[in-house]
């Protein structure tokens, strides 16, 4: 009788685990991933260090992942030496800002920008191209020549187009004979006193000076 009463007993107490009701399953949680800490910069430029695998680990200059942005970023340190004038003149002339170089000329053109044009003018009143190509290779070269386009034209070295720098004179033809000068600058573009502008600076390839172009030359 004891022994039935124990099987019994046993029998309920299994009874009561597994009977009706919700089972519920334990799960483990999956580990976290480790955050990524390598230093982000912008536009998600990344440095790492380098590892020397004899030695485990040992400090070594940073490798940069993206070296065009690099090579931006240290140039920028240049253009910011600039000075304001050479950023006016790098835009009128389409050309990087660090290569406009020479300040004494472009003070010169800066102080003559617009002053109007004036057949036979040589003052700040009016002045026409050979008179202006006089005042800018005088004051910035300082060089002598000859009063007329036409005489300036005879009394330089030729020299081709491809070959010009800054400094050199360009000739235009535009009644029949050499009757318009201006000084290149560099970029395929030019000073000189325009008619219709007065000191300004234009273009070789510019449709009107393409047509009329009738050479080069150098007075040094």
């Amino acid at each position: 009788m004891k022994n039935w009463v124990y099987i019994s007993y046993v029998l309920l107490s299994l009874a009561s685990c597994t009977g009706p009701g919700k089972l519920t399953a334990v799960t483990k949680k999956a580990p976290s991933p480790v955050p990524d800490r390598s230093p982000r910069f912008l536009e998600n430029i990344t440095i790492s260090p380098v590892s020397d695998s004899s030695s485990g680990y040992l400090p070594k200059p940073l490798l940069i992942d993206a070296p065009d942005q690099y090579a931006a970023i240290h140039s920028s340190a240049d253009i910011e030496q600039c000075s304001l004038l050479q950023f006016k003149y790098s835009i009128l002339m389409n050309q990087p800002v660090e290569s406009v170089g020479n300040e004494k000329l472009f003070v010169f053109l800066d102080d003559w920008f617009g002053i109007p044009y004036r057949y036979g003018g040589s003052t700040r009143k009016g002045i026409d191209c050979s008179a202006f190509a006089c005042q800018l290779m005088s004051s910035v070269y300082a060089v002598s020549m000859p009063r007329t386009s036409r005489d300036q034209y005879d009394n330089c070295q030729r020299i081709s187009k491809k070959n010009l720098h800054e400094g050199d004179l360009v000739f235009f033809n535009t009644t029949g004979r050499i009757s318009h000068v201006g000084v290149y600058i560099g970029n395929n573009k030019f000073a000189h006193a325009s008619t219709s502008s007065g000191v300004t600076i234009s273009d070789l390839d510019d449709y009107y000076f393409l047509k009329r172009y009738a050479g080069a030359g150098r007075i040094r």
